[in-house]
């Protein structure tokens, strides 16, 4: 954790509590590495943001459309993504539609949802993809808000209209 640490130059709010259980940590990145490898980054993040807005996470939202306002998009093409008003592709938008069902209620999916992203050119493995980047969203999302884990203060520093955007559940630490 300390080389984690190291790397983003302070210690965000989640290796606080999982600071308890570092071999389901290190579990943890190691299957988040396996999920992520085969996907595109972008395709990742977008499924990423979704399942996590729909599971009310502040945390993961402001960390995955940090990374969106980063490297893929501006600040307000964020914001429009996630308020709805951004002209994301068909593709792309189904995607964020089936991340956020599968974390909202996985068993609300029907073959129909699959197919419709068969019939716009995802493969099965690319489907496969999207489901476990949100069922592990989901799987993160509910270990941190479950131990009070609150997002990270420097998120303070977005862009303020990107920052309230994906502030969706638990409020941005004091410090």
């Amino acid at each position: 954790m300390a080389a984690d640490a190291k790397g983003l130059g302070y210690v965000p709010n989640y290796f606080r509590v999982l600071a308890h259980r570092p071999a389901a940590f290190a579990a943890w990145k190691e299957l988040l590495g396996a999920v992520k490898a085969p996907m595109d980054e972008r395709r990742y993040e977008l499924a990423t943001l979704a399942a996590a807005r729909r599971l009310r996470s502040s945390y993961c939202s402001l960390a995955h459309g940090k990374v969106l306002a980063e490297k893929f998009y501006s600040s307000d093409d964020v914001v429009g993504i996630v308020s709805g008003t951004y002209p994301l592709d068909e593709v792309d938008a189904a995607v964020m539609e089936f991340a956020g069902k599968v974390a909202q209620d996985a068993s609300s999916v029907r073959q129909a949802d699959v197919d419709r992203l068969r019939e716009l050119g995802l493969s099965d493995e690319d489907v496969v993809d999207v489901a476990l980047a949100a069922a592990l969203r989901s799987f993160w999302t509910k270990t941190l808000d479950s131990l009070g884990a609150e997002p990270d203060a420097s998120f303070s520093e977005l862009d303020p209209s990107l920052r309230d955007a994906l502030t969706v559940g638990r409020p941005i630490a004091d410090s």
